[in-house]
């Protein structure tokens, strides 16, 4: 299956799930929740307030080498968005690709998902814990600040 057909299948436009596309072409969905939906929020509100130049995306599609995943939320650069537009799914991750995590996520996924996004283009990728913590991955590994927006994010 191809993420054009995701797209088209008008039994998959109503679900409360979040849908992914695995290497294998294979749908993955994940369930809602009120928590999970509260975090995004908050994530878009701090990046709304720290990043004037760029767009905020909420489950921006994004080809990856293990298939088109979806993060929670993505900012990207107005140059990004000009070279890309809306394509779906998009070519090049948003720079910053945020998860919100969830009972169900294991640190291999979220490991595999992080090489993922960097593969992709990102230049970080945070991960919003319980707590919600953030903790800031770029290539080299977990950084005490974001070098996006400068310091720290904070929800």
């Amino acid at each position: 299956m191809q993420w054009s057909d995701v797209l088209a299948e008008p039994t998959l436009r109503d679900l409360p799930f979040k849908i992914e596309l695995n290497q294998w072409g294979m749908i993955e969905m994940s369930p809602a929740s009120t928590w999970h939906g509260s975090r995004q929020t908050k994530v878009v509100q701090y990046l709304t307030r720290k990043l004037a130049n760029g767009e905020i995306l909420t489950e921006p599609a994004v080809q990856t080498i293990i298939g088109v995943r979806v993060p929670d939320v993505g900012w990207r650069s107005v140059q990004a968005q000009l070279a890309h537009g809306y394509s779906s799914p998009l070519p090049l991750a948003p720079e910053i690709c945020v998860e919100v995590l969830s009972n169900s996520n294991t640190d291999a996924e979220m490991s595999a998902k992080r090489g993922a996004y960097f593969a992709a283009g990102a230049q970080e990728v945070w991960l919003v814990a319980d707590d919600s913590v953030i903790t800031v991955y770029t290539r080299d590994g977990i950084q005490s600040a974001s070098t996006i927006v400068g310091e720290a994010p904070v929800l």
